[in-house]
């Protein structure tokens, strides 16, 4: 194992992910950075466009989200073996099928569970992990589906909106300590996980997410909205009438 004790280093849980990865090339330059990802030896282009973007070095662990008694040796060994996790980026999830999941109570489990209690999990294993340590970042993922749950996609939109609130009284919790905690909130992000679907309103890409991300990070924000106008879009959206409301689309 190579020496990176005088690197920070940034592990991306969703090493496959279209933001994560693009937030790894923005943290990249002199550090190392660690994709963690199911079937990880399939990582070869991720791997390539992270070193290319400075990395000090770049390596891979098998993670499922899922497989909840995974994560605490996962960061265990991934703490033994490169030191202290100094930025942890969450960028697994899934949006799964809305029509399927009105039906078929697994599935809406399935969504509700990568979406939240598998975040929850890991969350509080990296928390525990970096107050040990004495410091640490972390960055979630949540979405403005879950700022008020819609009818079109209320079980995605329900998972969101448990995240958010665990995330809101995680980061309270940490107040006055040396780990922080960034929430950001995005609106429809246009890449593989919506291939197919119509763009709405205030939409952004893989890359502005990235970059709005990094930019908060680097500020010691609590919490983004990406784009930054869906803050106060989404303060009158949630005076509108519940007839209104539940007619609203995706």
């Amino acid at each position: 194992m190579k020496d990176t004790t005088d690197t920070e280093l940034v592990v991306i849980f969703g090493g496959r992910s279209e933001i994560g990865i693009e937030v790894a090339k923005r943290l990249a330059p002199g550090a190392t950075v660690l994709l963690a990802a199911r079937r990880c030896g399939d990582l070869d282009s991720q791997v390539a466009a992270v070193r290319a973007a400075g990395a000090a070095a770049v390596a891979v662990r098998e993670f499922d989200a899922d497989a909840l008694d995974s994560h605490r040796p996962l960061v265990d060994s991934i703490v033994a073996d490169f030191g202290p996790v100094g930025t942890a980026v969450l960028a697994f999830g899934i949006l799964g099928d809305q029509a399927r999941a009105e039906t078929d109570p697994a599935h809406a489990a399935a969504i509700l569970h990568t979406d939240f209690v598998a975040q929850a999990s890991l969350l509080t294993v990296l928390t525990t992990a970096m107050q040990a340590a004495g410091s640490g970042r972390i960055v979630v993922f949540s979405s403005v589906a879950g700022a008020r749950v819609r009818r079109a996609n209320y079980v995605y939109g329900s998972a969101k909106a448990g995240l958010d609130g665990f995330c809101s009284g995680l980061a309270d919790a940490l107040h006055g300590s040396d780990v922080r905690l960034l929430l950001v909130r995005p609106g429809f992000v246009i890449g593989r996980m919506t291939e197919g679907m119509s763009p709405a309103p205030f939409s952004s890409t893989p890359s502005q997410v990235a970059t709005a991300t990094v930019l908060a990070l680097s500020k010691g924000r609590r919490s983004v909205w990406v784009p930054k106008v869906l803050g106060p879009v989404f303060s009158t959206m949630r005076m509108l009438p519940q007839f209104v409301w539940r007619r609203m689309p995706r």
